[in-house]
Order: structure tokens, then C-alpha cells, then sequence
């Protein structure tokens, strides 16, 4: 791995830990910002990412819905508080093209609701495409793809 490489997997690396931060702080109104404006950002079951099938739990198509959805989060408060924490690993990165980076991780997402013990919200694979945009990177694409078989009946946040 050249010296270039190594420096764009730490890059990649720090995106997704930086990610997992705003997440797991509860800043959710800053998720929108790791995007680009065309983005994609899906959440799917390994089944559905194996078939083809653009079916999610969340599925985002640009910005609008992006700060849409995060805005609903911040000011509406119609689930019960709770707190997460992502784990993020095996950051590769699977080709460079131009201004684009294709990258998978594996990813974990603990929950915590103030009534009840943790659990495993979600174990899975992020899958993603990464634009270079001046001197950092954002997510053109990120599809979550969950290997959990049973997931709770709601998922609010996104992962």
C-alpha cells in the first residue's frame, strides 16, 4: 500500500469515526453535512442489498430528504430518549477513481433506552461511495446494509 493509499485510509477512517460521533453525541441535525447534495443513503436488509432490491427501513434521495429527515429527529420528539453507540471497523477501500472512492466497513450499533438494557440495534456492513469535494470527502452514496435477522419494531436514527 503506497503512501497515498495509507493517507486516504485514514481519511476514510476518520470520516466514519467522525460520523459515528455526531451520531452517537445526538447532533443529529449535523448528519446531513457528510453528504454531498446528490446523495443516497439507504438502509437495507442483507437480503435486499444481495437481490438488487432498493427497498430499506430509511431510504434518503438528496439533501432535502437528508435535512428532512434530521430536522423530524431534533423537533419531534414521539419516540422515547435513547442514546447509541457505533463501532466502526475494518474500514477498507475498494477502489479509486478520479474524485470517487468506493470503501466498505463493518459496523455495530449498540442502543441504550433509559428504561431498559442495551442492545444490539444493528450489525451490518456499510457500503459507500465517497466524493472527494474540495479538501475533504462526503458521502455520495452510504447503504447500510444490516445482517440482523430481528430488528426492533422501530428504527429511529439513522445508522
Amino acid at each position: 500500500m503506497g503512501a497515498d493509499l495509507r493517507e486516504l485510509q485514514w481519511v476514510v477512517e476518520r470520516l466514519n469515526y467522525d460520523y459515528a460521533e455526531v451520531l452517537d453525541s445526538g447532533d443529529i441535525e449535523r448528519w446531513p453535512d457528510f453528504f454531498t447534495e446528490d446523495a443516497i443513503y439507504r438502509v437495507t436488509s442483507k437480503e435486499n442489498a444481495d437481490g438488487n432490491f432498493p427497498a430499506g427501513l430509511i431510504y434518503c434521495d438528496g439533501m432535502g430528504m437528508l435535512k428532512d429527515r434530521a430536522f423530524a429527529l431534533a423537533h419531534t420528539e414521539t419516540f422515547a430518549p435513547r442514546y447509541t453507540q457505533h463501532h466502526v471497523n475494518n474500514v477498507r477501500i475498494l477502489a479509486v477513481e478520479e474524485d470517487m472512492v468506493q470503501a466498505e466497513a463493518n459496523y455495530l450499533v449498540l442502543e441504550t433506552l433509559t428504561d431498559e438494557p442495551t442492545r444490539i440495534l444493528q450489525a451490518g456492513k456499510y457500503i459507500d461511495r465517497v466524493r472527494r469535494t474540495g479538501d475533504r470527502l462526503l458521502f455520495k452514496e452510504r447503504q447500510c446494509v444490516y445482517h440482523s435477522l430481528v430488528i426492533p419494531n422501530a428504527l429511529v436514527f439513522p445508522v
